[in-house]
């Protein structure tokens, strides 16, 4: 049923194959609506814990793509709680749109003639897609494969960046765009502890740069040791590497948190000495002939002078998420292999999530 009252719009299903979801690891289509997850939903009880899997349904980094000449977009979403806008880029102009409270949202005088719609999806919130609309004489085309270098970004909030300004200006959603990547995003707000499936995952998932923001859930919730932690980032990377022989791994420590930085938490370590730790990991690597293996310190990409774009002390204001972008690029940039294409032409085994 057309949820648009207006004649003169043509309704497209969530579910409609003219749609790519982009960013997505699967997609559940409903009889009603249809929603991105950022971990395998068909392998879910996989991935335990509740949070974690509550987050894997936001939308952080989720694409939907498709080719048109309308000039006019609109759609709707099941449920607008939390949720935050939805950008619209096209042509490389950004244009964002709140989402009301009956879950509507809307694009108007867009440029005329054949373009490629890319719509972002809130990166937080529980959003799922009805419908989406345009003008009634449109034509719609599904978009043609073109293979572009794949960015995968692991982390906690900070790399799912609900406080950004819009889902298209997360720090990776600013990195990928930038550098014409393309994204997909495991930042899971306060989930972030080295889970080996999560490892596995990325493992298995064609990328040509990996970015993976370890530590700071770790401190808070103290899920590892002093003895421990060590360990567990030498052995998360490693299995990532098991897959991804020739791919760039860059492990970037946490960022400035002014009240953490000397304070022992729960892991019996402070922030410092975690993001010692984490150095660690990469030099032990390194040593070991991972020379594809490079060290972020995060204090790098977002340090003590930036404490005032910390409002809460821990989270990135969006100011804050911009500048993270403005500091992470150019490193993306200087390790991305110039002779890697996105092909997915790589002398690996592929291994389903969950196999030995």
């Amino acid at each position: 049923m057309n949820i648009f009252p207006s004649k003169a719009l043509r309704s497209i299903r969530a579910s409609d194959t003219v749609l790519t979801w982009a960013g997505a690891i699967e997609v559940e289509h409903t009889a009603g609506w249809s929603r991105g997850w950022r971990l395998p939903r068909s392998r879910l009880r996989l991935f335990p814990g509740r949070r974690l899997q509550g987050h894997a349904q936001a939308q952080a980094g989720v694409r939907i793509t498709f080719g048109t000449d309308a000039t006019v977009l609109r759609g709707r979403c099941l449920s607008a709680d939390g949720v935050g806008p939805v950008d619209l880029v096209v042509h490389g102009t950004l244009v964002d749109a709140p989402v009301a409270s009956d879950g509507s949202f809307h694009f108007a005088e867009l440029p005329p003639g054949d373009k490629i719609m890319e719509i972002w999806l809130p990166q937080g919130g529980d959003f799922r897609l009805v419908e989406l609309a345009v003008d009634e004489s449109a034509r719609l085309w599904a978009t043609p494969a073109t293979p572009r270098p794949r960015l995968i970004t692991y982390g906690s909030s900070i790399t799912q960046c609900r406080a950004a300004a819009s889902p298209s200006r997360t720090w990776p959603a600013l990195v990928a765009r930038s550098l014409g990547l393309d994204l997909t995003c495991l930042g899971f707000d306060g989930e972030c502890h080295l889970d080996p499936m999560v490892a596995r995952l990325i493992r298995d998932r064609p990328a040509e740069v990996i970015i993976t923001c370890l530590g700071v859930n770790v401190y808070g919730a103290g899920t590892f040791t002093k003895r421990s932690f060590l360990p567990a980032v030498l052995g998360f990377v490693s299995t990532i590497r098991d897959g991804q022989p020739r791919v760039p791994i860059l492990v970037m420590s946490p960022i400035f948190s002014p009240s953490r930085e000397e304070q022992t938490g729960q892991t019996g370590m402070s922030l410092a000495e975690m993001r010692a730790d984490i150095a660690e990991a990469v030099r032990l690597l390194r040593e070991h002939g991972d020379a594809d293996v490079h060290l972020i310190d995060g204090l790098d990409v977002f340090g003590p002078a930036q404490e005032y774009l910390l409002p809460d002390g821990l989270h990135p204001n969006a100011d804050g998420y911009a500048h993270m972008a403005t500091s992470i690029t150019p490193l993306v940039r200087a390790h991305l292999h110039p002779n890697r294409q996105a092909t997915g032409r790589r002398q690996r085994r592929s291994r389903p999530i969950g196999s030995e």
